[in-house]
């Protein structure tokens, strides 16, 4: 049986998706998301930034390679991975990632566009999360 090994997290891109095949042929791209954490202290409102690298495969890796831009709103439900090797000196490390099973983007409203109309970019995330499997 599975342990329960699920996450949900929300940030900003940190830099452009960066997409690629396998040997195989299988489409992964990598993102970087930064999440930001308000807490109170007593010299004022404190901010706290982590960042994660995610990973999609597959059909979601191509939709995230096309809306994936530095800044851009996210929101990633997925899993942790934890990947390990050894470095030139031996010694063992280890990272962990999110392997991504759904990406939802928050829209982007340009200039000049009214926000009750969708965007063209808006209308290729529906269409793309058409093509999603429901985790729900």
């Amino acid at each position: 049986m599975n342990n329960l090994n699920s996450i949900l997290i929300e940030g900003n891109l940190v830099r452009d998706a960066e997409y690629r095949t396998t040997p195989k042929g299988t489409p992964v791209c990598k993102i970087s998301l930064a999440s930001n954490r308000f807490f109170k202290q007593e010299s004022g409102m404190e901010k706290e930034v982590s960042f994660f690298d995610v990973e999609a495969w597959g059909k979601l890796a191509e939709n995230v390679s096309n809306l994936g831009r530095k800044g851009r709103g996210i929101r990633v439900v997925g899993r942790l991975k934890q990947e390990r090797w050894q470095n030139g000196e031996g010694k063992a490390v280890s990272r962990i990632i999110i392997v991504a099973e759904h990406i939802e983007f928050r829209p982007e409203f340009k200039k000049g566009i009214p926000e009750k109309q969708e965007t063209e970019e808006e209308e290729a995330i529906a269409e793309a999360e058409e093509s999603l499997v429901p985790l729900f």
